[in-house]
């Protein structure tokens, strides 16, 4: 499929400055291009959206085929996430690369748990706790540059949530991960496992729901990332409901939920880097990027930097380029400011993903 040639002018969505740029060959060049078809002349210009936390290779019951993801795919994009960060698959997504209709990953290969401490047949489970470095290592090989450990899920012998992993285990896994330039996130709901990963220098937290004050000044202290997924954190009522059996931990993910809030307004507030990510894959529907970030706007960050945290600066912190000269040309072109009205993301006049107009 041959790359169009394009032109865009117009203004630029968080400061409104004027912008006005091509793309030629699928990236982005401030030089001229004779002949390049007009895409907006006036509209709002941003990067596209990015999903930080997404499983198009997840569906209930399982056994979602490439076709299948494929489709999720394409609901995100049409949402407007030209960059996912697949944060665990059972399925590998790799040949939905060469498909020039879906947006461009980053993965973190398998899911790494324990037998029976997380939902069955997502991810790898390690009989031996020791063996985690070494699958760290394998996950790492197969991802785009990230690992996803599970950190905490229920102990059904204890009733409730509680860590997957020896703190001893984790400092290694994450020195491995390191040493092969990848990083680690991990799957987190409660705090007590959060303290382990924490000293281990993990890099990101999942969900985060159990964070605390001094978890969090740790977590500021260093430069760890949270993705609170918090149309995810939205289902925990349900999941509560369903544990009759475990009425200690249906009373946890009962608090976690009420005090989420709260909680993720204060990681906000002491400087705790938030992206945003949809958890899409499970109990939440593909394409709601935008309902992520307008949950974020209502726990502390502005209308811009919900935005924000879902575009210019995930994607400088994922290394996926913004709207610079030799960028991949991902771009959202919108009729109005989403920063006086968020609704405005829903509706785009044109989304380019790799310089293909969707």
């Amino acid at each position: 499929m041959s790359l169009p040639q394009l032109h865009f002018r117009g203004r630029s969505v968080g400061s409104g400055e004027p912008v006005e740029f091509w793309v030629d060959g699928g990236v982005i060049t401030r030089t001229p291009v004779a002949g390049a078809t007009t895409i907006t002349d006036g509209g709002w210009i941003m990067p596209g959206l990015v999903d930080a936390h997404n499983h198009v290779g997840i569906a209930p019951g399982l056994g979602v085929t490439i076709e299948q993801a494929r489709s999720f795919a394409h609901q995100d994009l049409r949402a407007g996430a030209t960059l996912i960060r697949e944060v665990g698959s059972p399925l590998d997504t790799h040949p939905l690369d060469d498909d020039p209709t879906c947006p461009r990953f980053i993965r973190a290969g398998k899911h790494i748990a324990r037998p029976k401490r997380y939902l069955r047949d997502y991810g790898v489970d390690l009989d031996d706790v020791q063996d985690l470095p070494a699958e760290v290592a394998r996950q790492a090989r197969a991802g785009d540059g990230w690992v996803k450990l599970v950190g905490d899920w229920i102990d059904r012998d204890l009733g409730d949530l509680a860590p997957l992993w020896p703190d001893d285990v984790l400092l290694e896994a994450v020195s491995v991960a390191h040493d092969l330039g990848a990083k680690v996130t991990a799957h987190v709901f409660g705090a007590q496992a959060l303290h382990g990963l924490i000293d281990a220098g993990i890099d990101c937290i999942e969900h985060g729901t159990g964070l605390d004050d001094n978890l969090i000044a740790r977590m500021a202290e260093r430069n760890i990332a949270l993705v609170p997924t918090m149309i995810q954190v939205e289902n925990f009522p349900s999941i509560a409901d369903g544990a009759d059996r475990f009425p200690a931990y249906q009373k946890h993910m009962r608090k976690l939920y009420a005090d989420a809030p709260a909680t993720f307004a204060k990681a906000i507030e002491a400087g705790v880097a938030v992206y945003a990510g949809t958890d899409a894959g499970g109990f939440v529907e593909h394409g709601r990027i935008v309902d992520e970030i307008e949950a974020l706007s209502k726990v502390g960050l502005t209308p811009a930097e919900a935005i924000d945290a879902a575009c210019s600066a995930a994607r400088t912190w994922l290394d996926a380029g913004t709207l610079a000269d030799g960028d991949r040309a991902d771009v959202l072109v919108l009729r109005a400011d989403p920063v006086e009205d968020l609704a405005a993301l829903r509706a785009p006049a044109a989304i380019v993903c790799g310089g293909h107009v969707v």
